[in-house]
């Protein structure tokens, strides 16, 4: 990791520490996270561009993922 600083109003500040807090992820892991959504996929992991494109309409599908890829047991 490389350490770096940045300057941000108040109002960003307090507003980002909140969010970071409701995720109940450090301030440093959601400015991470909001930077890699900008930023274009890893060119040697072209895979990646299709992540988080496709949602299944349940919102517990992470809990049996193993149903949704390779379908259900019989």
């Amino acid at each position: 990791m490389v350490r770096t600083q940045i300057t941000l109003t108040k109002e960003e500040y307090e507003a980002a520490k909140r969010e970071a807090r409701h995720l109940g992820i450090s301030l440093a892991e959601l400015v991470r996270r909001s930077l890699r959504g900008m930023l274009p996929p890893d060119p040697r992991k072209p895979w990646m561009r299709y992540a988080g494109m496709v949602s299944s309409g349940d919102p517990n599908s992470s809990q049996h993922i193993d149903d949704l890829i390779y379908g259900q047991k019989v």
